[in-house]
């Protein structure tokens, strides 16, 4: 997402998100697992598919109870629009939550309390106002012992009509 919007998620994230398990930026994650297999066609759909594509419009909307965490929604038919392509793309080989349709959220608290989950969701009810904003880009990541090792990116480039 763009610079100050990231921060600003970033920032609600390092408040609330248990450090030990905070180890990436806040994200809306497209697909948990795509096989390794295809690793190098994944980069060569991306790279072509962000060439031409105008970075998606997106509204970071409602507060999102997630039981144990708390996000917000993110709403955008156009990022929904390229995640089918790709889930088109690469069907069969997409299992569990990703063969699925999605359901974009940005998440700020994960594995915590029920209860301390609530109180957050109370204030950001009242503090979050909806953001406009566009996804600037596509990151993938390779999951190895736990750790989140970054694998490619990609910025939109195309431009809206």
């Amino acid at each position: 997402m763009p610079e100050a919007v990231q921060a600003r998620l970033d920032a609600l994230r390092r408040a609330h998100y248990p450090p030990e398990r905070n180890h990436n930026p806040a994200h809306c994650t497209l697909f948990h697992a795509v096989p390794g297999m295809v690793a190098a066609e994944l980069a060569s759909v991306l790279a072509r598919l962000t060439a031409q594509t105008p970075p998606p419009r997106a509204r970071i909307d409602r507060v999102i109870d997630l039981d144990g965490g708390t996000a917000l929604a993110l709403v955008s038919p156009e990022l929904l629009d390229i995640r089918e392509a790709l889930a088109d793309h690469f069907h069969g080989l997409l299992t569990g939550g990703d063969a699925v349709p999605a359901r974009f959220h940005i998440t700020v608290q994960n594995k915590v309390e029920r209860r301390t989950a609530h109180i957050l969701q109370s204030e950001l009810a009242t503090t979050w106002r909806a953001t406009d904003t566009t996804i600037v880009g596509v990151a993938v990541y390779r999951v190895t012992d736990g750790q989140w090792l970054p694998a490619g990116s990609w910025r939109f480039r195309g431009s809206h009509r």
